[in-house]
């Protein structure tokens, strides 16, 4: 898969789960790779020690994508030791079950404000700081990693969902507004991923401990997995997805 040999990716929330395995797909592609947490330190610098040993320059940034003064601080800083980037990928996520899951009509503001200002506000901050600097690469792409909560909008679902559907607002109308200038941005949607949120999602929701005990009632007989979501991100970033802006690619098996 070509189109990544000498490009700047930064994978916010890229310790872990989907984050990490898309850094390091993303370094076996040809990518240097900016590595985003907020806590685990010693988790992003295993992904960063994996990425240097495909041969790519890593960095790990701590910030909170919500704190605008956070991403201003790590935008410099990734710009000035890797180089512009031209790969973003809006990863970072506090999931439903974090809060609660709480009814529309229950819902406390500071419930929603807390995701929306993870999934909106923090690739808003990250949009404005970097996409900027991608006009002038040639190519540049914006990655809004979403939710199927967006399509199916089940209950107990709304705190996430909307969040999640303001981020993919904001990214069909960023896509119209760069493909001028090389810029594609697009969103992937996973359905239930084998991650710390999926785990805490079932059994916060439906009392579920092993989250592979699913894998028999799953599509294709297993619980997705991170690389499978990353494997995506890579297509619609490569040179195979050059055509490719303002869409969303559901990773979800086929069904909900």
């Amino acid at each position: 898969m070509a189109g990544f040999e000498g490009r700047v990716a930064l994978v916010t929330g890229g310790s872990r789960g989907i984050g990490a395995a898309t850094a390091l797909l993303l370094a076996q592609r040809g990518c240097d790779v900016a590595i985003n947490y907020q806590r685990n330190k010693e988790a992003a610098d295993s992904v960063a020690e994996a990425v240097r040993a495909q041969g790519r320059r890593a960095g790990v940034y701590q910030a909170d994508v919500a704190s605008a003064s956070d991403c201003e601080a790590m935008a410099a800083a990734v710009t000035a030791e890797l180089g512009a980037v031209g790969i973003l990928v809006n990863n970072a996520g506090v999931g439903s079950a974090s809060v609660g899951q709480p009814r529309i009509a229950d819902m406390p503001d500071s419930d929603l404000q807390r995701l929306l200002d993870v999934h909106v506000f923090g690739p808003l901050h990250l949009s404005r700081l970097l996409v900027p600097g991608m006009r002038v690469l040639g190519r540049g792409d914006v990655i809004m990693v979403s939710s199927v909560a967006t399509q199916g909008y089940g209950p107990r679902m709304g705190v996430y969902a909307i969040a999640k559907a303001g981020m993919e607002a904001m990214a069909y109308t960023l896509a119209k507004e760069e493909r001028q200038y090389g810029i594609r941005v697009n969103v992937v949607s996973p359905g239930l991923v084998e991650t710390d949120m999926g785990k805490l999602l079932v059994s916060f929701a439906r009392g579920v401990e092993d989250i592979r005990s699913l894998d028999p009632a799953s599509p294709f007989g297993f619980v997705c997995q991170p690389e499978d979501i990353a494997n995506a991100i890579a297509f619609l970033c490569s040179d195979e997805g050059r055509y490719i802006t303002n869409q969303r690619l559901t990773v979800n098996g086929g069904g909900f």
